[in-house]
């Protein structure tokens, strides 16, 4: 005699062995449970900070009326589940008041998980362009820029423009994430070293002001198509290299200043070069 027990005891043993073929190898399918959200958290280490609460109230308006149509990723850790892909939409159901959401569990090496985070952010089209920028520097430490162009379908000069924009210090990071800086200007101002960054930052005051940034840009770059010195010598001053190469040279970070224009954005090795060369004229 079968019991409804033992019936609902061989389903689950069924749910949870369920595979399927593929390539003639058996893998296991992945199975979407509603599970309560009191038992899932947020990944604290997940890189979008930033969530756009018009956008999340509209999502959460079209989950009360359609419910969730696509089911959040997660991981069981420590006894709970964590979001790997889907907290806006974990976000927006607790918005309207949900006691559970569609989950696919998966099981992930803790070094995976943000890169699939990284990666399924990226591909999405509203994520705060520092917090982008952060993202493609995070996977540039594994990949050439040009596997993650063609990973995030992007151009090469995309992602050379999020990598520099990496690069600016906090204070203007903010001025990018609230929208009085553009973000072909942060990049323009991230070609410098930190330590001038932080100088133009204290010069321009507590206000925003495009204009003087620009300005200070302008004061600060040398077009190195008029130098003074051979920009292709290596031994001028040994340290510092050629200009051709130089991760200084704009050239070399996009085309910020124009079509392949060389542009020097470190004064102080600028300097160090043209005194050099007054001096050996001498």
């Amino acid at each position: 005699m079968t019991t409804k027990a033992s019936t609902t005891k061989k389903r689950s043993r069924a749910k949870s062995t369920a595979t399927k073929e593929v390539n003639g190898k058996k893998s296991p399918v992945l199975q979407i449970q509603n599970l309560p959200l009191g038992k899932i958290k947020t990944d604290p280490e997940q890189p979008r900070k930033t969530f756009k609460k018009d956008a999340l109230q509209q999502l959460s308006e079209s989950i009360e009326e359609h419910g969730v149509l696509q089911p959040i990723t997660v991981r069981q850790l420590n006894g709970h589940y964590v979001i790997v892909m889907g907290e806006r939409r974990y976000r927006a159901s607790k918005l309207v008041g949900k006691k559970t959401i569609p989950c696919i569990v998966r099981t992930y090496e803790n070094n995976d998980v943000l890169e699939v985070q990284i990666i399924e952010n990226l591909q999405r089209q509203d994520l705060e362009p520092t917090e982008e920028a952060e993202a493609i520097a995070y996977l540039s430490e594994k990949y050439a820029p040009t596997e993650i162009a063609k990973r995030l379908g992007r151009t090469d000069n995309f992602i050379r423009q999020r990598l520099k924009l990496a690069g600016l210090i906090e204070g203007f990071k903010h001025f990018v994430r609230n929208g009085e800086m553009t973000i072909s200007l942060g990049v323009g101002v991230a070609l410098f070293a930190p330590e001038e960054q932080q100088m133009m930052l204290e010069t321009m005051g507590k206000d925003f002001n495009a204009h003087q940034i620009n300005r200070m840009i302008k004061d600060q770059t040398y077009d190195l198509e008029k130098a003074s010195f051979d920009v292709t010598d290596k031994k001028l001053v040994p340290k510092a290299g050629s200009c051709v190469e130089c991760p200084f040279n704009a050239a070399n970070q996009g085309n910020l200043f124009g079509e392949g224009k060389m542009v020097c954005t470190k004064s102080a090795c600028f300097e160090t070069k043209k005194n050099k060369i007054v001096l050996e004229l001498d």
